[in-house]
């Protein structure tokens, strides 16, 4: 989630050029996390106008952009332009520009106009300085908010004073929250009303000078936004003391795929106590279902948490999730809140992280260098309770065996992207249990896997110029099949979130995100309309064929009896629901499709005895939903209710709180009968 976010705030700025003696010098950031400098910038000021060169490079992709702003006489953009490749490689081309009182943009995703007066523009794509740009227009607007083009609106919260740095770079600064750029707020750092930063939670964009404060300001922004968030999980938590009953439900049977009559379901604490036709006891406190259908809670076998990513699990119903993957410390402080009940999110099972050194490695976890060091961070991760390993893209091949071993023998289960130069094959023969991502799986059978690169965005790419000639009978791939089959090799296919890399065309996005994404902040809709890979618009008919191939063997792998786990390392909850619309639109029954995101996923983690069944004795993790999603699978954004750990949560005031327009309206506890 932090590398969507951090996506989710590139913009660039250049400017019409200056004579070098009349300019003064750039002004220059970097971008850091646990394993050092991942990105770089430099911003030319000269008065009005901002020239911004913006270079990121992180597990083998990163945005590459350069941008121009012009600012009128009341401070706000009169020109704007962006150009380079985003993320993924995607070309990204922007023009924004004011004449005559009216606002024009366009983009390679379309074009618009509007009315300028007193309106701030936000591009589709932008550098990381764009955060200065709008903290200084927020900083002077009433309110601190300020209405902008295309629409919508964005504002600014004060936070509080904060120190930072030591020695020479010691200084006072001022923490503010941006809120209404993103599905979650920014935090950034400024004297008076000049920009000094941006940090996440194991990610910081500041100025060179505090480039070597990485652990500090990291844990400063998990401070920061602890703070919001225990105030938002204080705001939108409902404790019931006595028993709780939610009536005239039907329950989702996990074991058989149905839905079945209307009933109760009666809650004690965190236990469920009682599924049947008896009446409330006289102290109920009671929700009226409406004839909605009650599920175990939502399982996310991928799913990167963060803070603000909690919230939005919960209010998608999203109660069980592993992380695959990310800061180790972050991570070990986030699931201890969440367990405490501090922050929202929820109950987590952790794999460590654990990357080969290389040119292309993704920062995060631990990047090892030989073996010896490799199996000493799997000790690492299993004295620290770690529930699991994930392997990455530049691991050696010849380590992975040894390291699976090491790891089995710790009790550590073992999943992964297969190592570049390493067939999928291989690494399931190796000691693979999962893995992670359908591409993983099928790049083996489509590229020669012992000379192409995979670490680049060339698993992307092929995936979609390639797929479509792969035979799903062939020898390979059958045999492949036999094999995961007969070791149960679990797959965690994420196909909604290859669905945008394949199927999103300029100006429109995966079919996937239409369910969710017009209750989005208006930036977050217009980027997720962008194009993510550079596809021409002659490859879209092979795109589409390669994506029908992926379908096909989705399909052909869940009826082989793969066994198979929602995910999405994705934007959290709402992608999940998503991912099951993926699976059905595959041809997967809808009941199989959320057997696996309930009861399979608490077999996964091993929490079947205690989780993913709505049975007296299970512990009362519980999504209410407006209608049948054994029918209609887009039933569950219609969220009215969620319970865990003993705690009532409307969906509706969670989104609302995060400036997401709610999806149904809440199932509300009355007083008592």
């Amino acid at each position: 989630m932090r590398a969507l976010l951090v996506t989710l705030s590139v913009t660039l700025f250049v400017i019409v050029p200056v004579a070098a003696s009349a300019a003064p010098p750039p002004r220059r950031y970097v971008a850091v996390t646990s394993s050092g400098v991942v990105g770089k910038m430099s911003v030319a000021v000269d008065g009005p106008r901002l020239s911004v060169e913006w270079r990121n490079d992180d597990n083998g992709r990163g945005a590459k952009l350069d941008e121009r702003v012009e600012l009128g006489k009341d401070g706000l953009p009169i020109r704007w332009e962006v150009s380079g490749t985003g993320d993924a490689g995607a070309p990204v081309k922007e023009r924004f520009s004011v004449e005559g009182g009216r606002a024009r943009w366009t983009s390679l995703n379309g074009v618009g106009e509007g009315d300028a007066a007193g309106a701030l523009y936000v591009p589709e794509q932008s550098t990381p300085y764009a955060d200065a740009v709008y903290l200084k227009i927020l900083l002077a607007s009433p309110g601190r908010r300020r209405a902008i083009l295309p629409g919508g609106s964005v504002r600014t919260e004060r936070l509080r004073d904060v120190t930072i740095g030591a020695g020479a770079t010691k200084e006072s600064v001022t923490a503010w929250a941006l809120w209404g750029f993103g599905p979650t707020p920014s935090v950034v750092l400024a004297r008076k009303d000049q920009w000094v930063g941006s940090i996440f939670p194991g990610w910081i964009l500041v100025e060179e000078a505090h480039g070597a404060e990485f652990a500090a300001l990291s844990k400063l922004a998990g401070d920061l936004s602890g703070e919001m968030l225990r105030a938002l999980a204080a705001k939108v938590s409902h404790r019931v003391d006595g028993p709780l009953w939610i009536t005239n439900v039907r329950v989702f049977d996990s074991t058989t795929g149905t839905v079945g009559a209307p009933t109760n379901v009666g809650i004690f604490r965190d236990t469920i106590v009682h599924v049947g036709a008896d009446a409330p006891p006289p102290d109920a406190a009671i929700v009226d279902g409406g004839g909605g259908t009650l599920l175990p809670g939502l399982f996310d076998s991928h799913a990167h948490l963060d803070g603000w990513g909690g919230a939005a699990h919960l209010a998608c119903g999203v109660t069980l999730a592993r992380d695959p993957g990310n800061d180790n410390e972050r991570l070990l402080e986030l699931d201890a809140r969440v367990q405490a009940g501090e922050i929202l999110g929820p109950r987590l099972r952790r794999s460590g992280f654990l990357e080969g050194k290389s040119p292309f490695s993704a920062h995060t976890g631990f990047i090892v260098d030989s073996i010896d060091e490799a199996k000493e961070r799997v000790r690492w991760y299993a004295s620290h309770g770690y529930w699991g390993l994930k392997i990455y893209n530049s691991m050696k091949p010849d380590y992975v065996k040894v390291i699976a071993e090491e790891a089995h023998r710790l009790g550590l289960h073992v999943s992964g992207h297969v190592p570049a130069f390493m067939s999928s094959e291989r690494a399931v023969r190796d000691g693979y249990d999962e893995i992670n991502h359908i591409n993983q799986l099928v790049l083996s059978f489509i590229i020669d896997p012992l000379k192409e690169d995979t670490r680049t965005p060339f698993r992307f790419t092929a995936l979609g110029e390639r797929t479509a000639r792969l035979d799903l009978k062939s020898e390979p791939v059958q045999r492949m099949v036999a094999l995961m089959k007969a070791r149960r090799t679990v797959l965690d296919p994420t196909m909604a979130t290859f669905s945008v890399l394949l199927l999103a065309r300029p100006g429109k996005p995966s079919p996937f995100d239409a369910g969710w994404l017009d209750h989005m902040p208006l930036t977050m809709q217009r980027f997720r309309r962008a194009a993510a890979l550079d596809v021409k618009p002659e490859q879209y008919a092979t795109y589409d064929a390669s994506w029908k191939r992926l379908e096909e063997l989705l399909l052909m792998l869940h009826r082989a009896g793969i066994p198979l786990v929602p995910g999405t390392d994705d934007v959290p909850g709402f992608v999940l629901h998503s991912e099951l619309e993926a699976w059905v639109h595959a041809g997967i029954p809808a009941a199989d499709a959320l057997k696996a995101a309930t009861l399979g996923g608490a077999r996964f983690l091993g929490l079947e005895a205690q989780l993913g069944q709505v049975a007296p004795g299970k512990l009362a993790d519980l999504y209410l939903v407006d209608g049948d999603p054994t029918r209609d699978i887009g039933a569950l954004r219609k969220g009215r209710l969620v319970t865990k750990g003993g705690v009532v949560f409307y969906p509706d005031e969670i989104d609302a709180a995060l400036e997401i327009r709610p999806f149904a309206a809440r199932a509300a506890i009355t007083s008592k009968r």
